[in-house]
This record gives C-alpha cells, sequence and structure tokens, in this order.
C-alpha cells in the first residue's frame, strides 16, 4: 500500500478530448501539452521551477519526441527538472501516475509533474531500412492504423479481442447497445448546468498562431448524439460480429496532467486544504493471449487487494471501455451494477486518445469523490493486446 503519495485538490487539468483529425489533429502533441500545461500552472499560480521532475506519457512518436520529458520541461518553464518518457500503450496514464508515486514514496523526489499527450490524427509513416532484403527494401508501417489492427503476439485486431470476449461471455449486441446507451446518457449528465461538473477539471486549449490565440476549444468535440434506435439499426463491423461503431469507441487527440507529491506539498499547492487526495495502490494484470477486455478486473482485483479493501468499499469506480464488452464483463465480474460506474462518463463516449485518457479518468475520478464527500476509488483499464491496469485513490 502506498502511504506518501499524494495529488493536491484541482492541480490536475485535462483538455477536452478531440475527434480524429478534428481541430487538434495539426498540433504536436507534445509541444501542445507543454502550452497547456504552461496556461494551467499560470492560471493557478504554480510555479513551474517548483517540480523536481517531470514525467512524460507518450503513445504516438512526435518530431524532436526522442528528447521527451526533459524537453516539455524545458518549455513549459521548469529548465532544471529532467524524467522518464513513457509508454505502455492505453495504461499509460496509470504507469505515469505509478511512477511518479514510486519516486514520492521512496524518498527520491517531493514534487513531481505528470503529463500525458497523444495526437491520433495524422499518426507517422514509418520506414524501417533493411540492407538485407531484395533490392535493399525495408518494411514500413503506419504507426497508429497498424497498432489498431494488429498485435503481433496474439495476431489479431484490437477489434477482434473484444468479439472474442463477446463470444466467450455471451455477450449480445443488444446488451452491448445498452451499455452505450447508458455510459452516453451518464456523460449527459456531466453536461448539465452548463458543463458544471467537467469545468472542475477540464481546461481549455487556446491555439495559436505565433503569440496569438486563433481559436480556443473548450469542450470535448467528436462524442455522438446516441439513441436506442440509432443503435440498434448499426451493423456490426465484422462479417458475423456483435461490436458495432457505437459499441466502441473512437480515436482522438488531447492531453492531461496532474501533480503527485508529498503531504506537506499537496496541502501546500491544493485549491482547498479540507480535500486530500491520496495515492493507495496500483497493480497490473495479464490474460489470455488477445483477450484485452478480461484484464481489467484481475487488475482492479490486485490493486484493490494492495489498498487492503475491496470493490464494496469504493464510491466511485471509473473505468477506461474502448468498448462496451470490456464494462459488461467487468460488470459481471466484480458483481457490480452497470449504473454504478462511470457517473459522469467515460472513453467510451468521449473517446480515447492512448496516452492521457487514465489521466482524465482519475482526475474524474477525483472529483466525483470530492463531490460525493470522500471516500475511496477504483480507475482500472486495459492496456492493448492482453493486459491492463489499476489505480486505487482515497479523497478525504
Amino acid at each position: 500500500m502506498l502511504s506518501k503519495a499524494f495529488i493536491p485538490y484541482g492541480a490536475y487539468w485535462s483538455t477536452p478530448f478531440c475527434r480524429w483529425q478534428g481541430s487538434l489533429a495539426e498540433q504536436h502533441s507534445v509541444e501542445l501539452a507543454a502550452l497547456v500545461a504552461g496556461d494551467f500552472l499560470a492560471a493557478r499560480k504554480l510555479d513551474p521551477r517548483s517540480f523536481d521532475a517531470v514525467l512524460l506519457g507518450l503513445t504516438v512518436p512526435q518530431r524532436h519526441g526522442f528528447y521527451g520529458a526533459p524537453w516539455l520541461a524545458g518549455m513549459l518553464g521548469a529548465p532544471d527538472a529532467t524524467g522518464a518518457t513513457i509508454s505502455q500503450a492505453c495504461a499509460t496514464s496509470a504507469r505515469v501516475i505509478a511512477s511518479a508515486a514510486a519516486e514520492i514514496e521512496l524518498g527520491q523526489h517531493e514534487c513531481v509533474l505528470a503529463v500525458a499527450c497523444d495526437r491520433t490524427s495524422n499518426g507517422p509513416h514509418i520506414y524501417y531500412p533493411s540492407g538485407s532484403a531484395p533490392g535493399g527494401r525495408g518494411a514500413s508501417e503506419d504507426w497508429v492504423w497498424d497498432a489498431f489492427s494488429h498485435d503481433p503476439f496474439a495476431r489479431n485486431a484490437m477489434i477482434e479481442t473484444a468479439e472474442r470476449v463477446a463470444r466467450e461471455g455471451g455477450f449480445t449486441k443488444e446488451q452491448q447497445d445498452e451499455m452505450s446507451l447508458l455510459r452516453y446518457g451518464q456523460y449527459e449528465q456531466a453536461l448539465a448546468g452548463d458543463r458544471a461538473f467537467q469545468r472542475r477539471y477540464m481546461f481549455p486549449v487556446a491555439l495559436r498562431r505565433g503569440k496569438k490565440v486563433v481559436a480556443t476549444v473548450d469542450a470535448d468535440e467528436g462524442v455522438h448524439p446516441t439513441t436506442a434506435e440509432g443503435l440498434a439499426k448499426l451493423r456490426p463491423v465484422q462479417e458475423g460480429g456483435s461490436v458495432t461503431f457505437g459499441t466502441q469507441t473512437h480515436p482522438a487527440d488531447g492531453n492531461a496532467g496532474l501533480v503527485v507529491c508529498s503531504a506537506q506539498r499537496a496541502a501546500e499547492l491544493s485549491r482547498d486544504r479540507a480535500v486530500r487526495v491520496r495515492l493507495r495502490s496500483y497493480a497490473q494484470a495479464r490474460v489470455e493471449n488477445g483477450m484485452m477486455p478480461k484484464a481489467v478486473a484481475p487488475a482492479a482485483r490486485a490493486a484493490l487487494a494492495r489498498a487492503g479493501i475491496g470493490i464494496r468499499d469504493c464510491r466511485a469506480v471509473k473505468t477506461h471501455n474502448p468498448f462496451a464488452v470490456n464494462d459488461l464483463l467487468f460488470c459481471r465480474e466484480m458483481e457490480l451494477a452497470a449504473e454504478v460506474l462511470n457517473r459522469y462518463g467515460s472513453p467510451l463516449v468521449y473517446g480515447h486518445p492512448q496516452g492521457p485518457t487514465g489521466i482524465r479518468l482519475v482526475v474524474e475520478l477525483v472529483e466525483e469523490l470530492a463531490q460525493a464527500g470522500g471516500g475511496w476509488g477504483l480507475m482500472s483499464g486495459c492496456a492493448a493486446g492482453d493486459t491492463a491496469m489499476a489505480l486505487v485513490v482515497e479523497v478525504g
């Protein structure tokens, strides 16, 4: 169990998530993350030089990305801070937070800024030279599209992991439709009162041309209005399958970040000292080859066990659910009603930019718990192929 790692209440943000080839499609994800982080820190009157380490989560290569976290730190005004650049597919955020917590727990650092960003739009086309191939011709890869379409170990596409679990679990298209409709309705609750819940953590993106702000993105882009009738009309993506475009997420662009620090620094940096947010545990799990949605529940159980609690002790639960099947299986395995999860939405609805998705979920989890008066919270989500990762937080 972790005991020394805290998140100052309010010392976090997520940008809106924008649909594939949308408003953020031409933005360099690391440079944009530095701009947003700098704007956020300035708005909160937090000195970038107060961080003794910066961690960067990134899954889609960007130009100059080799320089990673130190480059990000320099751009946002913390030139003396350094740290690792981390990639663990869709668990990248969870790993970044876990790594920051471990640094605090071991006394290596006192205040770490954890940032994750990705741009799935306009993904790089990579060429791998091979002098020994016929004619010296090498291999090529479309980084984003090929990652979605081919797991080199399981030899299947991500959608096939959902289809395999749906067949094994006996989950029908109708059940998946019902789950998607529920998640859309929950997301609409986050939009109530002029997006009152989202405004607790969502930070707008100022798009610049030089130093001039030419546009602002202040809300999620690409969320599709969802109805039972509309879902019923959609055909499965694969012949003979059950997963439709309405029961899976969509690629997106965005970034998110949070501060992980000691108890003393958390008290100093918190927006409200009456709210204390402590990271309590993290864990990961791996299941049968190419059965990604099955890994979420065992990762959650491991994290809960390390925290010394059970799922019934959690007042809020968030899941990274690229497919409705994920939540159907998770609810069955954890014996939870579907309504208990993701009360203010989830990636199934608002999109999945991979790297920052988990940080947004943790931030939403913290705000949901704070709104409810505190308690334990769980975030668990899959991480491509056949793996998953989970985190437990306590808000007091």
